[in-house]
């Protein structure tokens, strides 16, 4: 290629490099499908909507509180008319702040709120108990409405049950009431008893093996099913 087309070439991969990069600065994150799950606006009366508030750099969205980057540090699905949590609201799991009050929920299984590690303030419906129980949080306050549960313990830090991991394991907090044991390093397996790295290749390495014969037989069995029909 001459110089001078060259010099164009470039001129115009520049041009178009930086047009891409300011399309892409420019567009807004999706919102979570969770923040459309329940029509209206959050309200700004809510303990979400006093917490967004409070904070420049948040907005409310929806039902949702976000950060600039969209990611759930609030939501609010009061007066929703919700029966039960289903697997979308695991889309909130880095809130901090949610308001589940005035619907007509049952109690809610403590799992529901697994790897919400973050969550600090839950409001509830008067008759539903907070998850994890009241050791799990701070502070346990009821009205003549909801409930709020506020400062999620760590289970990791209990007094109760202090050997709550194996030997060559610790614990990792997994959401109120609720906590994890991972291996240590250089331990892997049940109850972290084996001892190196986990054999990730050789697992790899059989499960595609495995994978791979079990489609060849699978396509053989069909195959020889239309040539008999």
């Amino acid at each position: 290629m001459a110089p001078a087309g060259l010099g164009r070439y470039l001129v115009w991969l520049t041009r178009a490099v930086s047009l891409l990069l300011a399309l892409s600065a420019g567009r807004a994150p999706a919102l979570p499908e969770v923040c459309k799950y329940c029509p209206g606006p959050a309200h700004d009366t809510s303990e979400v909507g006093h917490y967004c508030n409070r904070t420049q750099e948040l907005k409310l969205q929806a039902r949702c509180c976000l950060t600039q980057q969209g990611t759930i540090v609030g939501l609010d699905l009061q007066n929703c008319s919700l029966k039960e949590l289903d697997p979308l609201f695991a889309e909130a799991h880095s809130a901090i702040v949610l308001d589940l009050q005035a619907n007509p929920l049952l109690n809610i299984s403590t799992s529901v709120f697994r790897n919400f590690t973050e969550l600090q303030t839950l409001v509830l419906p008067l008759k539903v108990d907070c998850p994890g129980g009241y050791y799990a949080w701070d502070n346990v306050t009821c009205g003549t409405d909801s409930c709020t549960c506020r400062g999620q313990r760590s289970q990791c830090n209990s007094t109760v049950e202090p050997a709550l991991c194996p030997d060559n394991a610790y614990c990792v907090p997994d959401g109120p009431g609720l906590f994890q044991c991972l291996c240590t390093s250089g331990f892997h397996g049940y109850k972290c008893l084996r001892e190196g790295s986990f054999p990730l290749l050789m697992f790899s390495g059989i499960l595609g093996t495995t994978t791979f014969c079990i489609s060849i037989l699978l396509w053989g069995t069909q195959l020889r099913k239309i040539k008999a029909s």
